[in-house]
């Protein structure tokens, strides 16, 4: 854990998908068509609403120290960082990180997180980037499951 940041590892650093990034194609077409944009703003919206957890999504490179920038990034990501998840994914490098704040720790124990980092490579493999980062997002929700205080009776 990085004191500093409250960050705790989940040491999710794994080889997934071969898409391109935005950095890689700057004169490219779009990775993202409108809907597969409204799909992943859709998950991150739910996910965030189902747990009380501030779900955040950083797709690029994430250099040479993949873990190192990841947590710069969740730093940077706003504020409440305690009760914050991002998921950096950097398809080019095959590399996904996770990264959580103390409170969202308690809730996202290690085991789920590689578990969704599994079901997301499975996905990327598959060539379906979109897809399955939304599959991730759900496992991560259904694990977090509801803040408390909260009934969605």
């Amino acid at each position: 854990m990085t004191g500093s940041l409250e960050v705790t590892s989940h040491d999710t650093a794994t080889n997934a998908g071969t898409l391109p990034t935005r950095d890689e194609e700057p004169d490219g077409p779009p990775i993202f068509s409108d809907r597969e944009l409204a799909r992943l703003d859709e998950a991150l919206t739910m996910s965030s609403r189902e747990t009380g957890l501030r779900f955040t999504l950083y797709i690029g490179d994430l250099g040479p120290q993949t873990r190192s920038y990841a947590e710069e990034l969740f730093a940077r990501s706003g504020d409440h960082l305690a009760d914050s998840c991002l998921l950096a994914i950097s398809p080019g490098q095959r590399v996904i990180e996770v990264v959580t704040g103390a409170g969202a720790a308690r809730r996202l124990p290690d085991r789920a997180c590689a578990l969704a980092v599994l079901s997301m490579t499975n996905a990327f493999a598959g060539g379906d980037l979109v897809g399955g980062i939304v599959n991730g997002l759900r496992q991560l929700s259904d694990q977090a499951g509801h803040p408390r205080g909260l009934h969605t009776h």
